[in-house]
């Protein structure tokens, strides 16, 4: 796109100056041809240079101009001008943060265990001379850096680490490829692992061994709230051994709430009767049964007689 746009300006400005040579050539030959024919040629010629001396820069790239092979200066964005013959842009560096994916397979953990890993770097240039001037292919120096850096990062991370810790493995990897690329005028934006693939037999060790702790896990949580609930109890018999009134409350509220509810024959030791006075218990259940028993006859007579 950018070389279509420069060879679209040079041809305008080449085509303007051809133009302008031909209506002038043309008037001038009228009386002397030999001066339209000069004049023609000189402003073609013009046209011709200043066609090769205008240059274009996209917003977001800086052009690398040098003048007799030796660095002069960063042209762009927009139009600028060079000397013909004399200056030359060599590279045109594009700003723009730019993706790289790069991958290390079959790469050894610090214990031995081979994995793939994918992973993607965004990337730019913030230093367009730097970028020229350092390093001759800065796009592939910066994709062999990555790969390199992934592969030093995994041979000292155990796997366990490398599975569970991935922003911190893409914030070491950014901070160990920002060193390499900082001397070609090269930021790093940010680091991803995309994916981490291990061995198919490994994969179901781990499987297992995954069941295995979350069960480990449970068991442990089902011990400490047996080992709560029995603390529980004991604290409770303390109290009752401390107070045995209150333990005769307790069997007198359990006994009363189960003749309330529904008719039960229920046995209960004779020293615990005497003691807790059950007589007094039950002759009130009854009398509440009693009352409850009337009232229900006395609805339905009253219905009855209502519906005759």
């Amino acid at each position: 796109m950018r070389q279509r746009r420069r060879a679209g300006v040079q041809k305008l400005v080449f085509w303007v100056f051809l133009i302008i040579g031909v209506g002038i050539g043309s008037l001038m030959a009228i009386n002397h041809i030999f001066l339209g024919v000069a004049l023609f040629i000189v402003l073609t010629a013009v046209g011709w240079i200043l066609s090769s001396a205008i240059q274009v820069a996209d917003q977001w790239e800086k052009a690398i101009v040098l003048r007799l092979g030796k660095f002069k200066a960063l042209a762009g964005p927009g139009v600028f001008f060079m000397i013909p013959f004399i200056d030359s842009v060599p590279a045109w560096i594009d700003q723009r943060i730019i993706t790289t994916q790069f991958t290390a397979e079959q790469t050894l953990t610090k214990d031995t265990v081979p994995v793939n890993v994918d992973a993607v770097v965004f990337w730019m240039v913030w230093d367009a001379e730097k970028a020229a001037l350092e390093v001759a292919d800065f796009a592939s120096s910066v994709s062999w850096a990555a790969q390199t850096a992934l592969r030093d990062l995994i041979g000292s991370t155990m796997l366990e680490d490398l599975l569970s810790s991935r922003e911190d493995i893409d914030h070491q990897l950014k901070k160990l490829m920002d060193t390499r690329t900082e001397p070609w005028g090269i930021t790093i934006q940010n680091v991803q692992i995309r994916d981490i693939s291990i061995p198919r037999s490994l994969e179901d060790a781990m499987s297992r061994a995954a069941q295995a702790e979350r069960e480990r896990n449970a068991r442990a949580i089902l011990g400490q709230a047996e080992q709560q609930v029995a603390e529980s109890f004991v604290a409770a018999a303390e109290m009752y051994a401390r107070h045995p009134a209150a333990l005769q409350l307790r069997a007198l509220n359990i006994l009363y709430e189960g003749l309330k509810e529904k008719a039960s024959m229920i046995v209960v030791p004779s020293s615990l009767a005497d003691a807790a006075n059950l007589g007094s218990l039950l002759g009130t259940v009854a009398a509440e049964k009693l009352i409850e028993h009337n009232l229900q006859d006395g609805q339905s007579a009253t219905e009855g007689m209502m519906t005759r």
